[in-house]
């Protein structure tokens, strides 16, 4: 995912910086249990010349550290690190920041360095594409769509077991890069319990798909670019992430809770309309890559047509549902 993952930068109108709207909601619903969970568990040790923090987001900008939620993060962080540590935090020269690139699905940290590790809204996102799904001779060849919200059971479980391989390597990394007593925190987005795969707000990304299929029948787009380009995202349950993250030996889950996440409004024409500006944010790096920039205006048109039309059915209500997953884990003293 690191050589293609690119979110728009800078601050414009169609920049993350700009449309980051619905992550910042999130980060900041999740802010006082946050700041409660890490007040009550976290350890210090080792913390009597540095403490370190890392925020581990998917923004390839060298200053990601900047933007809103990683900023959201390093102030909730502040009043309580300063509070267990007894001296101010994040005040001109007590502290130094960096943005360093790198992929969170391997080590970055040296072993036992850090003291929280942060990530928002960004595990979802798995580190490639599974292969079967692009393949014209796998059974779990996604032709025509660019999730699995409408795919086969193959192709559910190929997106599903890339997601949970790189989520225990994830866990895997921040394991050995925390000191003991340390906390991994993650916030992520995720589908209610005991619900299919499909029935989760991934049908909104879908609708992309269906844009593209109009452009290839219209040859606008090669429909072959089409059936091999996928988004590698997916949604778990609660439970799913537990199960992976309780496997590692190193963490102890200490805090795991849902909150709810108000689905878009595309109830009105500009409803429909932020929310296009807001996915075109975050995806326009992939898009441009695999069909070219020069169809990427075009698309987003169709695209903030399909949703409205979506927006406008039955199916609509029962698949916009979202959930937000707040986890804590923690370092715990096994070698």
């Amino acid at each position: 995912m690191e050589d293609y993952v690119t979110m728009n930068s800078g601050d414009g109108p169609k920049s993350y910086t700009m449309n980051s709207k619905i992550q910042k909601e999130g980060s900041d619903q999740a802010r006082w249990l946050l700041s409660t969970s890490i007040q009550e568990n976290l350890e210090l040790q080792n913390t009597s010349r540095v403490f370190s923090i890392a925020d581990l987001g998917w923004h390839k900008e060298e200053q990601s550290w900047k933007y809103p939620n990683s900023m959201s993060f390093s102030m909730t962080m502040s009043p309580t690190i300063s509070t267990r540590c007894l001296r101010p935090f994040h005040q001109g020269k007590n502290y130094m920041a960096a943005g360093v690139p790198g992929s969170f699905h391997s080590r970055l940290f040296p072993k036992a360095s850090m003291n929280v590790m942060h990530s928002s809204f960004a595990i979802q996102w798995f580190s490639k594409v599974p292969g079967e799904v692009t393949r014209e001779d796998s059974p779990a060849w996604n032709k025509g769509r660019v999730t699995y919200a409408l795919s086969s059971c193959q192709v559910v479980k190929a997106f599903a077991n890339q997601l949970f391989k790189d989520m225990e390597a994830f866990f895997r990394a921040r394991s050995v890069e925390l000191a003991t007593g340390g906390l991994t925190v993650v916030l992520m987005p995720c589908r209610p319990e005991g619900t299919h795969p499909s029935e989760s707000g991934i049908h909104f990304l879908e609708c992309l798909g269906n844009a593209l299929m109009d452009m290839a029948k219209e040859g606008l787009v090669d429909e072959a670019l089409v059936d091999s380009f996928n988004l590698p995202v997916f949604l778990p349950t609660p439970s799913e992430v537990k199960e992976v993250v309780s496997r590692n030996e190193h963490l102890d889950i200490v805090t795991l809770d849902e909150m709810h996440q108000p689905p878009p409004q595309l109830s009105t024409p500009e409803g429909v309309r932020l929310w296009t500006i807001h996915i075109r944010a975050g995806l326009e790096g992939f898009l441009s890559k695999h069909f070219g920039s020069s169809v990427i205006d075009e698309l987003f048109e169709r695209y903030c047509q399909k949703l409205e039309e979506f927006s406008k059915t039955p199916h609509f209500t029962r698949v916009f549902e979202f959930k937000n997953l707040l986890l804590l884990a923690k370092r715990n003293g096994v070698c």
